[in-house]
This record gives C-alpha cells, structure tokens and sequence, in this order.
C-alpha cells in the first residue's frame, strides 16, 4: 500500500528546523504502518515503543524528563541501539504514558539529534484534556484515510493515478469508464487501510463490509471506555444521527434531529469528543466568501460529516446491490456520499480552511469554500452528469471569485466563469498536483 504521507515525513527528516513528530488521525487510519513503513525505509533500525501494551513505561515520565535517562529506557524497552539521526523512536499511544508528550519539549530543546515520531488514537482528546503540551516545540502531521488517488495506488492502478497527474484530459476522458468504476467502489468501500487492503486482495464487498462494521463497533466501545460517562448516550445519538442529517435537502445540522428539543447545549460536549477523536468533520457556514475564511465563520450553522465516506455508507447500512445499480450510488441520499467523498479530498490535500456559504434568503448555497493559496475559491458539488450550477452563478455574479470549480461526473472542461472538474479528477489536486489551476 502506498501512502503519500511517506514523502511528508521524509520531509520532516531532511528538515534542518526538525522538531519530534506529533502524527494525529483517528484510529485505524494506518499511523503505526506508516510510521514503521517510515522507519524500515530511512533508518538503519526502529525502537518501537507502545505505551498502551507496554505497561512498565507509563511510569517513565513521571519523575523527570531526563533525556538521557529517557533514552536508556527506550533502548532497553526496544531491544534496539538508540542512535542518533540512525534511529528512528516510535512512541505509539503516547497519551496512555502520563507525560510522554510533555517529554518532548526536552527532547527538542536538548536532544535535537535526535528522531522521534509519535502517535496515539485518542490523541486529541489527550491534548485537550490536562496535558502539558509543549507549544512550539513538535511538529504535526494529520494523517487521514486513504484518498482516492491512494485507493487507485492501492489496487494497483498507478498508471491510472499518473494518467490524472498528467492533466491530459482528453486521454483521461477515454478512460472515464474505469475511473467511474473506481469511484463507484470507492464511494462503498472508502479508505480505511484494512478495508481497502482486503479488497485489493480478495474483491469480495461482503468481507469490506464486516470489516467496516467491526470497526464502528470498535469506535463505539471506545465511547464506553474513553469519553466521560455521562456524555456517551449523547455522543452515540449525535454519531448515529449523521446519516439522517445528511439525506435532507438541505444538509445544515439540526439538534431536533436527534431528539426533540435537543438543545446546541446538551450536545456540544458529544460533539467536541467526537471532532477530537478526529471522526468527524464540522464544516461551518461563512457570512461572507473572504480573507481570513475563519473570521466570518457562523459558529451556529454547520454541517457534520463523518471522516470516510466508505463508514458513512456503512452506517447508513448502504446494500451493496446499490453498486451495481448503474450510477444511482452517487445519488444516493441527495447526493450525502458524493459530498461526504469530496469533502474527504479536500481534508486530506490539506486546504487551508472549509467551508461552505448560503444566500440570506437560503436559495442558493456553496457546497464548499476553500481558502488555499491567497484565494477564496467556491465549489459546487454535484452528484451526476446534472450540469446546472445556479447557486455558483449567483454567487460568482455576487463575489466575482478569481476561479469557480464545479464537480460533477461530466468530463473537465473550461468555461468562460467556472471550470467543471470531474468527481474521480478531484482527490489529490492539492497534494499532488499543487493547486487548482486550469489545463
């Protein structure tokens, strides 16, 4: 499996300004494989510590925060040399050993040579808990599922990944058919490592979907033993309430949704446990398409995604014979999991800020507005080959942005105000191929 955040931490370690690596992502994204896939690559060895499984070093930090004593413990922990620039430490699950991230302050501060990634699953509910965390002192790296160009990778469809890097739209558009394909499947199967992998090997959408299920089973259960217990029924009913919130016409969340009279209050906390655990997406309403984006967000309205399209198919119990059922699968639930998909191409090229925009009298609406590069740019997602872009006329002629992209099954093409990107073209025009620019 191919993951293009190897190239990102091959970047931190040529780095002269390196600092320890924070990596974040939900669980079950791939951290612990990318990061031991890291290390086999550009080391001569891994000193491999899991603080979860590994209970003698919870304890390590709580006297001092001696690096070398720290790095004695690591070497006998390990079983490996700890040398410095020739080894590569992995501290999984750091949040389970209270002080292992204030540790690192110290370790860039004192021991620089030194090389450490570390990553942990409800990471982000430790960083927002009581932790000291050491400001300006780590670096970070978001790690999400696989995006569509990694789903190609992955099944062995690199030429087919190299055919979008080249823009060569015409050949492209010959092979719309395999591309479509492609998505059809991604939209079911989504990006989760394990999912992807079985498919990749065996093809078989029954085997994908118990693995999907196992793992939201999983996620529930950290519900039980992680959150604080009397905010779990809230976190299920808000995590269980994302499918319906998104098959309406109009996708803004609505607490009634949930349970009548449910209030921002009684959910506010479920839903911040959520955003930490990094299972969710919140993408706000801005009042008006503008620099900075988070400036004129309105913190009331929102929508609420899930963070792979492929559990979000499976927690609306999507039938697999919707795969086969010519295209309707991109249309499935108004168009839910074509916005949910795009959205996830657009976190994992790593934009600025997202968001999306609504006129005042909520007749038209943004699907997404990004803030990347200097420029604001608004994106209309469509779930087919319908080529109406009302709400992107109304907004262009309103705010004249520089560039308008709308995202459809229809072939790219260039139009004298907007430019239409195909839906399978759109994962990885951050990341790979730099910046949305025509042709």
């Amino acid at each position: 499996m191919k993951r293009f955040g190897l190239q990102e931490l091959v970047t931190w370690k040529s780095s002269p300004n390196r600092k320890p690596l924070i990596m974040r992502g939900a669980r079950q994204v791939g951290k612990t494989w990318l990061m031991k896939k890291f290390g086999e690559q550009e080391y001569e060895n891994i000193a491999y510590i899991n603080f979860e499984s590994d209970t003698s070093l919870k304890g390590l930090f709580q006297s001092d925060y001696d690096t070398r004593r720290i790095l004695l413990a690591m070497q006998i922990a390990s079983g490996q040399p700890v040398e410095a620039g020739k080894t590569l430490m992995i501290w999984d699950e750091i949040q389970e050993a209270p002080g292992a991230i204030t540790s690192l302050k110290y370790f860039s501060e004192n021991a620089p040579e030194y090389h450490i990634v570390s990553a942990g699953s409800l990471l982000g509910v430790a960083l927002n808990g009581s932790t000291s965390f050491p400001v300006g002192k780590v670096d970070f790296m978001d790690l999400h599922p696989l995006n569509f160009p990694e789903f190609l990778e992955a099944l062995g469809d690199s030429s087919l990944v190299d055919l979008l890097n080249s823009r060569d739209w015409p050949l492209i558009r010959t092979f719309k058919n395999k591309f479509i394909e492609r998505l059809r499947q991604y939209y079911f199967i989504g990006g989760m490592p394990e999912a992807v992998q079985a498919f990749s090997l065996r093809t078989d959408f029954n085997e994908v979907r118990k693995i999907q299920q196992n793992i939201l089973v999983a996620y529930e259960q950290d519900f039980s033993k992680h959150a604080p217990h009397e905010i779990v029924p809230r976190i299920r009913m808000l995590w269980h309430s994302i499918p319906a919130q998104l098959a309406k016409e109009n996708k803004k969340f609505t607490y009634g949704l949930i349970k009548r009279g449910a209030r921002t209050k009684d959910f506010e906390i479920a839903m911040a446990w959520l955003q930490d655990c990094g299972l969710i997406h919140r993408v706000h309403n801005v009042s008006k398409p503008a620099m900075p984006l988070k400036a004129y967000e309105n913190l009331s309205a929102f929508k609420l995604f899930l963070f792979d399209v492929g559990l979000l198919s499976a927690l609306s119990q999507l039938d697999v014979k919707t795969l086969i059922t010519g295209n309707l699968i991109f249309e499935e639930f108004k168009g839910a999991l074509t916005e949910q998909y795009v959205l996830q191409q657009l976190v994992a090229d790593k934009s600025e800020a997202i968001c999306y925009w609504s006129a005042e009298n909520m007749r038209s609406e943004i699907d997404f507005i990004l803030q990347r590069g200097g420029r604001i740019i608004p994106i209309e997602v469509k779930a087919a080959e319908n080529l109406h872009a009302k709400s992107l006329r109304v907004f262009c002629e309103k705010f004249k942005p520089a560039l308008a992209i709308r995202t459809s099954m229809s072939d790219y093409r260039e139009e004298t105000w907007m430019i239409n990107w195909p839906l399978y073209a759109i994962g990885g025009m951050g990341g790979i191929n730099g910046q949305f620019l025509p042709g």
